[in-house]
């Protein structure tokens, strides 16, 4: 993998509108690297004094919802709410939904909406950042680790950007704005890169920005693969995203606007982009109650991770998503990122399962068992 470049996926121009909301929330506008408009909200750390090396920098928690949320839905607030307890939080609503501008490409594009989430805490000050996503958002999350690395050789972190993706490349299609604004918008920023794996090429004067690399990782309720239709959920959702009628539905009842497109090429799915994580720290949860993905999913990706970087965790009783996460799981969930931000060299050993879960049947201390032979291809909730 080259080294030193900045990350391109997130060389999008600091443009953007900042609105302070009470004494702690700041919400803004952030631009993606192809230009469309995302809404934002960050809110400080609200927990102790850590006391760390890292001179009272408690680090950044980016939250990346699942398909049909947005940064104001009581769940995500709910998340993001528990999360302030152990570092800041940056919430935000993907392409497509709550106030954003675009059209949801269901994972594809919407890791470039992630990386300027991602910047945007580093532009705090944040010198470490984890990013927690929720379904869809996990699978965001997942291939963002991958494709988003960080390099240390200058005497300070950078992101470095792995163009060269092997199985598969995000399709090069730009989100068509959803209002005139969105419009103005993109006409103005910076030209959209041919896929969301490719370089964003920008002026060479302009001020550096900041790193867009995450330092720790955690999927909640991902998928392992694309094209799940095993459960009855996943496939009303298949045709809420692929039937025209369904993308009306999507619009209206779920407030959530469906790019049109299909995928072509078909992005690399996440079960590939795992291994290309470590040794950034990955917790990998999910609940045996979930559904819409069945536990193959996690074991699949848990299988392909470094054995020395990833973490299993399956909740008994737990559903799927932050829908269904109680405050008891939220909290463990920030607790071991911020572990990791504060001490980002600690490497678990992969597999490791929820203390709280009775051992599945056919997996080994310390090792996840492998997915069922009859697991089924898989797709984004």
């Amino acid at each position: 993998m080259r080294v030193g470049a900045a990350c391109d996926i997130a060389r999008a121009p600091r443009q953007g509108v900042t609105q302070r909301t009470d004494t702690t929330a700041v919400r803004k506008d952030l631009r993606t690297a192809d230009g469309v408009r995302i809404e934002a909200r960050y809110e400080p750390y609200a927990g102790p004094d850590t006391g760390s090396a890292t001179a009272g920098d408690p680090g950044a928690i980016v939250l990346a919802h699942g398909f049909t949320g947005s940064l104001d839905r009581p769940a995500v607030r709910r998340a993001a709410t528990a999360f302030t307890a152990h570092a800041a939080v940056v919430t935000f609503s993907f392409r497509g939904h709550g106030r954003s501008g675009g059209r949801s490409t269901v994972g594809d594009r919407e890791v470039l909406d992630l990386a300027a989430a991602v910047a945007w805490a580093r532009a705090q000050g944040h010198r470490t950042v984890a990013t927690v996503g929720f379904s869809m958002g996990g699978s965001v999350v997942l291939r963002h680790a991958a494709l988003c690395r960080a390099e240390y050789g200058r005497g300070h972190a950078e992101s470095t950007f792995d163009s060269v993706m092997h199985r598969g490349r995000t399709d090069g299609r730009t989100a068509a704005p959803a209002s005139p604004r969105d419009a103005a918008d993109a006409a103005a920023a910076t030209p959209a890169p041919a896929h969301a794996d490719a370089p964003v090429h920008t002026d060479a004067h302009a001020p550096a920005p900041a790193p867009a690399h995450a330092d720790a990782v955690v999927a909640v309720s991902a998928p392992a693969r694309w094209y799940y239709r095993g459960t009855a959920p996943m496939r009303r959702l298949h045709w809420a995203i692929q039937h025209p009628l369904g993308r009306l539905v999507s619009r209206y009842g779920l407030r959530t606007r469906v790019h049109h497109r299909d995928w072509d090429p078909v992005p690399l799915p996440p079960v590939a982009a795992v291994p290309r994580i470590a040794p950034v720290p990955l917790l990998v949860v999910h609940g045996d109650q979930d559904p819409y993905f069945p536990v193959d999913h996690p074991l699949s990706l848990a299988e392909a991770a470094d054995p020395e970087a990833c973490e299993l965790w399956l909740r008994p009783g737990f559903g799927h998503a932050e829908n269904a996460a109680d405050a008891a799981l939220l909290d463990r969930i920030g607790t071991w990122a911020a572990t990791r931000l504060r001490a980002p060299a600690a490497r678990p050993h992969h597999g490791t399962r929820d203390p709280h879960a009775p051992r599945a049947a056919g997996s080994t201390p310390g090792h996840a068992p492998g997915p069922a032979p009859d697991a089924t291809e898989g797709t984004d909730g």
